[in-house]
């Protein structure tokens, strides 16, 4: 839909350049010119997007149907995932926090899959997926508080969004950052996780939902949700998981309740 990173990898001279050169049996300028190339890498992205489709619609109807090529293309999607994870830190000047940032994404189709077919997963799902909600929220931490350069974006979205001077914004992202780091620990802890889930949810759906809220535009409406929706969806998940490990957990303590009664009586 828009542009992803594979020139990150396909323009990477230092990497490619031999490859290409030898078996391509041409130049790099050649090759990093060459129309034909261009359109190869365009192909690449379009049709990994058919196949992130073909994963989404597949992940609707496995867990009914069981079928082996559905769970392949779950799992080949969920693969690609992870390799734009890859290259997103590689366009992010190697940056381990990008990568480890959008581990709830790639992760999240092999924890589908694999939950279904291996008992002891579904068993300890509620605790697999703290510990990648604790991986996504010190990632975003590290940026908050500078430990990496805080990105641009994130400082214009809370100018944008809460009408402060760019000192505050920095002071607000180190909040933020330092809250990101308690809350990786505090959902661990039995007598507080509850809380430190519910705050993990709304601030997952708060910075999603950021993207559009900040590049909003009354006169071209359409045209700035346009824009900037793909990246509100493709992080929800930061804040709907958190969610779901609330609703996991209260299941599983409903039914154990429902077991006692019955073990009693």
């Amino acid at each position: 839909f828009w542009d992803a990173p594979y020139r990150t990898l396909f323009w990477d001279e230092s990497l490619l350049k031999p490859v290409v050169e030898l078996l391509l049996d041409t130049t790099w300028y050649d090759y990093v010119t060459s129309e034909t190339t261009d359109n190869t890498i365009q192909n690449i992205i379009f049709y990994t997007g058919i196949l992130y489709m073909l994963a989404a619609f597949s992940s609707l109807f496995y867990e009914r149907f069981r079928n082996k090529i559905l769970k392949c293309f779950i799992l080949f999607g969920g693969f690609n995932l992870f390799l734009l994870s890859v290259l997103l830190m590689k366009d992010k000047y190697y940056h381990f926090a990008q990568f480890f940032e959008h581990s709830i994404q790639f992760m999240l189709p092999f924890i589908f899959v694999f939950s279904l077919e291996k008992q002891w997963i579904y068993k300890n799902l509620s605790t697999v997926l703290k510990l990648l909600i604790s991986i996504v929220f010190v990632s975003h931490g590290l940026y908050a508080v500078g430990y990496y350069p805080v990105p641009g974006k994130f400082v214009d979205m809370i100018i944008s969004i809460l009408s402060i001077s760019e000192t505050n914004a920095l002071l607000f992202l180190h909040i933020a950052g330092m809250l990101d780091f308690l809350i990786a620990i505090f959902i661990f802890i039995p007598k507080i996780s509850k809380y430190a889930l519910w705050y993990a949810f709304i601030w997952g759906i708060l910075t999603a939902l950021a993207r559009v809220v900040a590049n909003f535009q009354v006169d071209f409406a359409l045209q700035s949700i346009h824009q900037e929706l793909y990246g509100t969806v493709y992080r929800l998940a930061h804040g709907l998981v958190p969610l779901f490990v609330l609703l996991f957990m209260y299941k599983k303590k409903n039914s154990y309740r429902g077991n006692s009664v019955l073990d009693r009586s």
